[in-house]
């Protein structure tokens, strides 16, 4: 284990933080929202959201809601931030959560309801009117008692009373993406949140940064969202300026020129939000940005690719943007969020691997210059207090320093488990080693950590494992992304399946909302025409060159029609099924 962590803040929740910025820098603005992801004239100080917390956990506490879950369903926004504090102050637990936009969302709305079998939901007057119409036709949603904090009279924060809270209690419960199995909530104490935000400020190396400022545009009910962006500027002191996903998805500038405006030092993002950055953001753009306030660039929550980073900052090297500044990192939300980081003057490892080694479960660098290899992008060291192991999950013992095995930790940081689910919580946070040694938490994430590097290779459940051979979805699904300007890029999702008593190897590919087959195209449009069996031929042929395997089946979908869980990954179980299911809409049959 590491060295032990020590908190700047000198607070053992959430709430006695908050309070005590309240008490010591009351003026001092904590969050500013930019409405449409530009103008920046809505912001809460240190004083105005402990008043904000204090009236809504009053009227939480007079409801009863003390310890049980309490749903928040808003827009992005400053009233969300309030609403969560005000869980906080009523000793309830938070449940982050978002307001249906169409039929679409339901689902996963109602297995939270169902799971927490929470009673009240918190939103405004504004995302209720929203909502309503869904409301009158969904029993789960009609049920619950609906509380819009901003009607709520806020001079009745003087009835609040300090709730019995300490590092123990539950803050919150993170509904996970749901990317392979269906969302479960993830039980969050104030101690787990307070350790792994000071591994963050650790991490960013706050304290020898002059005037850090964070910019956000991730969504607040997803864990990287909530804890790294508007939480850990509470935690070390500096304010966030943050905007709508929306607004970012819209215009990717927004988020690079608000780094720019406000002299952001940190921010982050899943490797595609950098991508979208090179696809939408035009040459003649980069020389109004200045980022070379950008001191830490997280890029998490999805495999980071070195080809993503390398351009990036070759591109925006113009705008002042160095490589320096990119920080790897991995995490989940059963560790509450960070697990391992590129920290502050460590080395950005990029690590050159044989396809051959790693099909075999080993990483190695390629013995000969014609061997097939390709780059993998190391997401830096363990956070401190925790110990990271690579276990064989099936012998249950510890790996080889190059053996890929399944990802296990140890720490603070490890959270309570599932709630409500104590068969799960057993399997994934009581594992023991064949020695005997533990409790660890499984990650269901396979990879090694060699020289204080941590490689994540893929996820146990996508693996393809093809005549002995271990295949990464990832690695074909970035291969058909590439065979085709036709296809949408991060929209394309590889797995196997049992047919005829083999196993093979199934593509899912979303064709660009701007290309249409040749039997359905017209001219003078807008859109360019593929030939749909010339398309699928290119995909095979790039997938068997490169991996050295046949695509049995591939389909290509009409947009939207790669699923994706809220956060933006993709549901490769879902994706499965609904293609078994025939349930696909798709170009070609």
């Amino acid at each position: 284990m590491s060295d032990t962590l020590t908190s700047p803040a000198h607070a053992d929740t959430l709430v006695h933080l908050l309070h005590k910025r309240a008490l010591e820098q009351p003026e001092q603005v904590a969050y500013t929202f930019l409405r449409y992801g530009e103008i920046g004239n809505t912001s809460l100080t240190y004083r105005e959201l402990e008043l904000h917390a204090r009236c809504i956990g009053a009227a939480l506490r007079i409801r009863g809601a003390s310890g049980k879950p309490v749903l928040l369903f808003f827009s992005p926004g400053l009233a969300y931030i309030a609403a969560y504090f005000g869980c906080l102050y009523a000793g309830a637990i938070a449940v982050p959560a978002y307001a249906p936009h169409s039929a679409r969302d339901l689902p996963r709305i109602q297995t939270i309801i169902t799971d927490t079998q929470a009673d009240i939901v918190l939103t405004t007057i504004e995302d209720y009117a929203r909502v309503e119409r869904w409301i009158h036709k969904t029993p789960d949603l009609a049920q619950l008692s609906w509380l819009t904090t901003d009607s709520l009279d806020y001079r009745e924060e003087s009835l609040w009373q300090d709730h019995a809270i300490d590092s123990t209690s539950l803050a919150f419960l993170q509904y996970t993406s749901g990317s392979t199995t269906t969302p479960k909530g993830v039980m969050v104490s104030h101690g787990n949140l307070m350790h792994n935000l000071a591994a963050i400020h650790a991490s960013w190396n706050v304290e020898g940064v002059r005037n850090p400022v964070a910019v956000y545009w991730l969504p607040i009910f997803h864990d990287m969202g909530l804890i790294m962006g508007i939480l850990a500027p509470l935690y070390s002191g500096y304010p966030l300026y943050f905007m709508a996903p929306a607004d970012f998805l819209q215009r990717p500038i927004r988020w690079l020129q608000a780094i720019s405006d406000y002299r952001g030092t940190f921010s982050g993002a899943p490797n595609f939000a950098y991508e979208l950055c090179l696809r939408r953001i035009a040459p003649e753009d980069r020389a109004q940005l200045d980022l070379s306030c950008w001191q830490g660039t997280a890029n998490a929550a999805e495999t980071v690719r070195s080809d993503t980073i390398t351009r990036f900052a070759r591109y925006f090297a113009v705008s002042g943007f160095s490589l320096a500044a990119v920080r790897p990192a991995y995490g989940l939300a059963e560790a509450t969020l960070l697990v391992s980081s590129r920290e502050h003057g460590d080395p950005l490892v990029i690590k050159t691997i044989s396809k051959q080694t790693l099909e075999e479960g080993y990483l190695a660098e390629p013995t000969t210059p014609e061997q097939e290899s390709y780059h993998i992008v190391s997401c830096g060291r363990s956070i401190q207090d925790q110990s990271i192991l690579i276990v064989n999950p099936e012998t249950r013992e510890r790996c080889e320093s190059t053996q890929v095995g399944e990802v296990w930790l140890a720490g603070p940081s490890v959270t309570h488990g599932y709630w409500r689910r104590p068969e799960e919580t057993a399997e994934i946070f009581q594992a023991h080693l064949a020695t005997g040694e533990g409790p660890f938490m499984r990650t269901g994430d396979l990879g090694v950590y060699q020289d204080q590097n941590l490689f994540i290779t893929g996820r146990i459940k996508d693996l393809i494992i093809i005549n002995g051979r271990n295949l990464y979805p990832q690695d074909l699904e970035l291969t058909v992304e590439q065979s085709h300007p036709a296809i949408r890029a991060g929209h394309c999702v590889a797995f196997s399946d049992a047919l005829e008593g083999e196993e093979h190897v199934i593509i899912l590919a979303e064709i660009n909302r701007h290309y249409r087959p040749e039997s359905t195209f017209s001219a003078g449009t807008e859109e360019y025409s593929f030939n749909t069996q010339e398309l699928v031929e290119s995909i095979r042929q790039a997938v068997a060159e490169q991996h050295d395997v046949r695509a049995h089946h591939i389909l290509l979908l009409k947009p939207g029609g790669i699923l994706k869980t809220s956060s933006g990954k993709l549901q490769r179980h879902a994706c499965k099924k609904a293609f078994l299911h025939d349930v696909l809409k798709a170009w070609n049959s």
